[in-house]
């Protein structure tokens, strides 16, 4: 009877689903539908042949990535690898072409032939562009080029992993990652210290922000660091998302207010029995960082949290500096709202005096937006009871050593140099996420 119904199955599969079309006489289009590293073919790219034939030897040409290469083998999988001499319209199998970087079969691209090519690509496809940038640095210099070697055979396995050199004066060499959200950037991070035993620091993660210059150009901003001089500019824009939380109907208040603290804008708000659909604009910004975490919070786990990105919108953003003894530290300058720029700034000055070690002079931690301070505090010198000898005689021999001590640290601040160490930039990384 099961057989039975089976078949019945297959029959209605066949009589329901139409069979592929495709002109076998056409200019080859073949759709890229997944791609891996393979160790000892290179990489595999999974194609729907929609037009066309593709066979060994054949000459193909990616019409996205603008590169050629030679087809050393095609076939099926059966589930086990089959090869064959072809692959015509209609079907869905594979392709090896001896490629070794993964990132030249892009998923969604098109193959077509050199010598008669397609006029124009299969519709649908994008490339994928990261969302959240983060620093990867190693604690100790000697593993740049281990951590290096690490990302390449990573990136064999993710095409949507981006990165590059980056050189810190805080934190020394390492590299600038682009990820898909701050998840993928936790399991990056896990397998780089897990599978290659590398110790690491990684910098807050920040997204791409977008200034308008004066000459009505647009240009990207990946690191704060990077953000032009308020005159230099005439707008910045912001990465915006459509938000969906679905959460019950308890924790609405609790919803609602957290989405409003990070500058969300309600949309659409829908009763469903005793769920609720919440439909928020919100900046990608305030998301990467403890968003979800404070969305289980308020709802004790219950709440679901999708979203996809919605574009770019113009908001009034600073950048906060820090400066230790009028000297600007890059690699913790942020990019936050206007209106919370003060409330960061004097939690980051706070966490500073904290963490830097005293000097033999007083050291000042400022916070800059522009050439506006807007937080200080002050790490109080170590100091030497210069007075402990004088056990007897005239107040005035006390006052005189302590003036003669007070000019001595004023000396040493002016030509003194503080030296943060690296404990430091770790935990204020931690704080700012």
């Amino acid at each position: 009877k099961t057989g039975a119904n089976v078949k019945d199955l297959l029959d209605l599969i066949l009589l329901k689903v139409p069979s592929p079309q495709g002109d076998l006489n056409a200019p080859l289009k073949a759709l890229i539908v997944d791609s891996w590293f393979d160790s000892y073919v290179g990489v595999v790219a999974l194609v729907r042949v929609v037009e066309g034939l593709i066979s060994k030897g054949d000459r193909i040409f990616l019409m996205a990535k603008q590169e050629s290469f030679r087809v050393e083998a095609v076939g099926v999988f059966t589930p086990d690898r089959r090869d064959k001499d072809s692959l015509q319209a209609g079907e869905v199998g594979f392709v090896i072409s001896g490629v070794k970087d993964i990132h030249a079969m892009r998923v969604g691209d098109t193959m077509t032939w050199v010598s008669n090519k397609a006029i124009a690509p299969l519709p649908g496809f994008k490339a994928i562009k990261p969302r959240v940038f983060a620093g990867i640095f190693p604690v100790g210099a000697d593993q740049f080029g281990l951590l290096g070697d690490a990302l390449d055979k990573l990136s064999l396995n993710d095409a949507s992993l981006f990165y590059e050199a980056e050189s810190s004066q805080a934190l020394g060499s390492g590299f600038r990652c682009g990820f898909l959200g701050v998840l993928h950037l936790e399991i990056i991070q896990e397998r780089l210290e897990r599978e290659y035993a590398l110790d690491l620091v990684i910098t807050a993660p920040t997204v791409v922000y977008r200034v308008l210059a004066p000459s009505s150009e647009l240009i990207e901003i990946h690191n704060p660091s990077d953000l032009p001089a308020a005159g230099q500019f005439t707008e910045i824009y912001e990465p915006i998302i459509h938000a969906s939380i679905l959460a019950p109907q308890n924790y609405v208040g609790g919803v609602i207010g957290l989405c409003m603290e990070k500058r969300g804008v309600q949309k659409k708000i829908h009763y469903s029995a005793s769920q609720v659909m919440f439909e928020f604009e919100l900046p990608l910004s305030e998301v990467v960082f403890d968003f979800f975490d404070r969305l289980n919070s308020v709802t004790r786990g219950y709440a679901s949290l999708d979203y996809q990105v919605a574009g770019y919108r113009s908001a009034p953003l600073v950048r906060i500096d820090m400066l230790i003894n009028s000297e600007k530290v890059g690699a913790l300058s942020v990019i936050v709202h206007r209106d919370k720029a003060r409330a960061v700034g004097r939690n980051l000055a706070a966490r500073m005096q904290e963490l830097i070690p005293r000097q033999m002079f007083d050291v000042a931690i400022q916070a800059a937006v522009g050439s506006q301070i807007i937080a200080r505090t002050t790490v109080k010198a170590l100091r030497k009871n210069v007075t402990a000898k004088c056990y007897g005689g005239d107040v005035t021999r006390k006052r005189k050593l302590l003036e003669k001590q007070k000019a001595g640290k004023k000396r040493m601040k002016r030509i003194g140099k503080v030296d943060v160490p690296q404990e430091v930039f770790l935990s204020m990384l931690k704080a700012q996420r």
